[in-house]
């Protein structure tokens, strides 16, 4: 049997040395319930959007309380076409379902982008391959391991 995203997730973490917190709740799958079954402001939940930026896709970054700025990202990622991939190629590239996916393009071979607005809050929340599992853990922490390229988008 192959591992699934979270647990996938789960090894990274904890192999990284990062200290985290998993959190089990009832299926979520907008950002406001999100952060309400988390007990947190929404900004500090991670959303990740899986963007088609020229003819590559790519995983980039927002804060939950914030939304894509079109214009703004196809200047910071250089493409003058940026279009957000439909839910069959989410499936595809990452074998999840939109909303369900952990800020971690390195899981899915796919480039990382993140908005540096995400460190106005200290600790991140995010699903994590499962509209019923979160994580928290700490900003700084998610940049160490993931190491995404901060740009702003939104």
């Amino acid at each position: 049997m192959s591992a699934t995203v979270f647990d996938r997730l789960h090894e990274r973490l904890r192999t990284s040395g990062i200290a985290f917190t998993v959190l089990r709740h009832e299926p979520v799958y907008t950002s406001e319930q999100a952060a309400a079954v988390r007990g947190v402001h929404l900004a500090s939940g991670a959303k990740a959007l899986v963007l088609k930026v020229g003819e590559a896709f790519a995983l980039v970054v927002v804060p939950a309380d914030r939304k894509l700025d079109s214009k703004k990202a196809r200047g910071a990622l250089g493409s003058r076409s940026i279009r957000f991939a439909t839910r069959e190629e989410v499936e595809q590239l990452t074998g999840l379902q939109p909303g369900s996916i952990p800020p971690f393009g390195s899981l899915f071979g796919l480039p990382t982008w993140c908005d540096p607005a995400l460190g106005a809050s200290a600790a991140i929340n995010f699903n994590a391959g499962d509209h019923a599992i979160s994580v928290q853990m700490a900003y700084a922490d998610y940049l160490t391991v993931e190491r995404p390229s901060l740009t702003e988008v939104t």
